[in-house]
Parts: C-alpha cells; sequence; structure tokens
C-alpha cells in the first residue's frame, strides 16, 4: 500500500509538472502573440501616419505653388502700363 501511495504521489507531482509545462508555454505563445499584434500595429499606425504626412506636403505644395501663381498674376496687374 506504501508504494502504491509513493506512486500515486509521484504520478501527481509529474502530472502537476506537465501541467504547469503546458501552462507556462500556452501563456508565453499567447505574450508572444500579443506582442506580434503591437508589433504589426506600430508598423500599420507608422505607415499611416506616413501616408499622411506624405499627402498633407502634397496638399501644402499645391496650396504655396496657387499662392505663388496668385502673387504673380497681382504682381502682373500692379505693374504700370
Amino acid at each position: 500500500m506504501a508504494s502504491f501511495k509513493k506512486s500515486f504521489e509521484s504520478l501527481k507531482g509529474t502530472s502537476h509538472s506537465a501541467a504547469k509545462g503546458v501552462t507556462d508555454t500556452a501563456v508565453q505563445a499567447a505574450q508572444e502573440a500579443v506582442q506580434q499584434v503591437a508589433d504589426s500595429s506600430k508598423e500599420t499606425v507608422s505607415t499611416a501616419a506616413q501616408e499622411a504626412s506624405r499627402q498633407t506636403q502634397a496638399v501644402i505644395g499645391k496650396a504655396a505653388d496657387k499662392a505663388t501663381d496668385t502673387i504673380k498674376e497681382f504682381g502682373q496687374k500692379m505693374e504700370p502700363k
């Protein structure tokens, strides 16, 4: 009976260790998945910010060109004839 109890305790310890190992692995995998999503989100936000910046620069450039043209036209109208 003592050997049966000892075997049972050993099996219980082994089962506990195995369950802990599985749990630790699952937690680590979940943490890695969350990190990958976070990294991907950072890349997406960065890409979106770069595109917004590019588009803003393009709009500013067009507005500057339009302002330059308007100033030139105004200057030509102000020249004595």
